[in-house]
């Protein structure tokens, strides 16, 4: 019996109609078998026989898959990545490193946030604060982000993660019946403490004619606690396509000002629902000198001890530099080997989060988030895409014909069904049922990713963060040939990362 804390109805994204195999797959599938039908047509057995090995080769490069992908997948992305590499795509450099004129508030970041532009929203709310509107040219979507605080799941009593967990689900429903969401975005990230924090307070507090004794103890204490400590910080995001929020915004007066209205609206709705059955503590609506702090920190989690300084710096004399500008919150240098990403004075390797077949349990992620050596900086991403009613509609109906039309065949051909292709059916037809009842089709999808010094062994912190993710119950996919766009996804909160199809509204 599923419940609100356990996640297992749900089926595979792309469903094969035929024996498992997509359209694509079955044509060059048929095509490549032809010569083998023509040559037995004509009892010309040896090239049948050829034709017979080329057959089988080609059915292992389109069908067989080797780590997430197929052969064909896998020569596809080396030979762009090695043209992009070749030709300097996959390497970065900061305008302002290079002594290029630059603009403060223009956004200077690498790979696919190079279409991020931040605009200051209009005034809101009664501290007429205002919010951080991300626009993404490339996606051609509008986005903001907010900092949240939560008590987290560890010592939560089923009765409350129950509430969560369902508060989470009307929450995706609410979102997908706007029709203006196109995705909800829950970053969580585990930064090494560096004691910026307490360093300022002593400073501030202590007195200088204390006993030695409790100053040389707290000193001792404060060097070693801060080296074993951590600090969670959570990001939500919310994303809207342009596609939807054109029309509404011409009603509120169009441009800037008209689409930050109405995602403004937008976020009162996700905040209410954050701060009720979701049980966060505070939803904090960055503004642009927090986002880009933020986003800065995302790339060096070093640099966080000295913002801390300088806004401490700022309270104590008006008018000190303290925010980070967006020509500068990005890396001033980074590149994409094969299996990690490079940026400035870190490395980073990312891996997508698998769903498992027995689905998965509220908070079970949290032992990706536990660090293994100090100094070392983990993160993971949850993207909720969200799909219209017309879309699931269709979609249910494909993968439940599928379903039918692969259990026809294995009747015919006198194959048994096993307990697998018995399981996902009653998952077709469970996930039909809930979109009778008005429940809302979402894809899931999560990455995370460890960061550490260059100079670190970089290929061992990953393979422990394999392990965290199957020790948690998940299955890991380590993004070769993609840590960039991984390392942007699990890391900076932008509510980019995740390619989306646009036939998704």
């Amino acid at each position: 019996m599923m419940t609100a804390t356990e996640y297992g109805d749900y089926t595979k994204d792309r469903v094969g109609w035929f024996f498992g195999m997509t359209g694509p797959q079955l044509v060059v599938v048929t095509i490549a078998g032809l010569p083998l039908l023509l040559a037995v047509g004509v009892h010309a057995w040896w090239p049948a026989a050829a034709s017979m090995a080329g057959w089988a080769a080609v059915l292992a490069l389109v069908l067989i898959p080797v780590r997430g992908r197929s052969a064909t997948q896998w020569f596809g992305a080396l030979a762009t990545h090695t043209a992009g590499r070749g030709l300097g795509w996959s390497a970065f450099r900061g305008r302002a490193s290079v002594g290029e004129p630059v603009t403060p508030d223009d956004a200077d970041l690498p790979g696919i946030l190079s279409g991020i532009q931040v605009h200051d929203g209009p005034p809101r709310g009664a501290r007429l604060t205002r919010v951080a509107v991300i626009q993404d040219h490339a996606a051609q979507t509008w986005a903001a982000t907010a900092r949240v605080v939560h008590p987290g799941l560890g010592s939560a009593e089923g009765g409350a993660r129950h509430r969560m967990g369902e508060g989470l689900s009307q929450l995706l429903e609410v979102l997908a019946r706007t029709d203006l969401a196109r995705m909800l975005v829950v970053q969580v990230r585990t930064v090494p403490d560096d004691g910026a924090e307490r360093a300022q307070w002593v400073a501030e507090n202590r007195r200088p004619d204390g006993p030695a004794l409790s100053r040389r103890v707290n000193d001792d204490l404060a060097v070693n606690l801060t080296a074993a400590s951590v600090r969670t910080e959570a990001f939500v995001t919310v994303v809207v396509a342009e596609a939807v929020l054109s029309g509404p915004a011409r009603q509120c007066g169009g441009g800037l000002e008209g689409r930050a209205r109405v995602l403004y609206g937008l976020l009162g709705e996700v905040e209410s629902h954050l701060l009720g059955a979701v049980g966060c503590a505070s939803v904090d609506w960055l503004d642009s000198p927090a986002l880009s702090a933020a986003v800065r920190t995302g790339f060096a989690p070093g640099d966080r001890a000295a913002l801390v300084a300088a806004a401490a710096d700022a309270r104590a004399h008006p008018g000190t530099a303290a925010s980070v500008p967006w020509s500068v919150a990005g890396p001033a240098a980074a590149s994409a080997p094969i299996r990690w990403y490079e940026h400035d004075a870190w490395r980073s390797v990312s891996a997508t989060v698998l769903l498992p077949d027995r689905g998965a349990i509220l908070g079970a992620l949290a032992p990706v988030l536990v660090p293994g050596s100090p100094g070392e900086r983990r993160c993971y991403t949850v993207f909720f895409p969200l799909v219209s009613d017309t879309k699931a509609a269709r979609s249910s109906a494909r993968a439940e014909i599928s379903a039918a039309t692969g259990s026809a065949l294995r009747a015919r051909v006198g194959q048994q069904t096993r307990a697998r292709q018995r399981r996902n059916e009653r998952q077709t037809q469970a996930v039909d049922t809930h979109l009778a009842r008005g429940r809302a089709l979402v894809r899931p999808a999560a990455v995370a990713s460890v960061t550490v010094p260059a100079w670190w062994p970089v290929e061992e912190y990953g393979r422990q963060l394999e392990s965290s993710i199957r020790r948690a119950g998940y299955s890991p996919q380590r993004l070769d040939l993609a840590a960039d766009s991984g390392f942007i996804a699990s890391a900076i909160p932008l509510g980019v990362g995740l390619a989306m199809r646009r036939s998704t509204r």
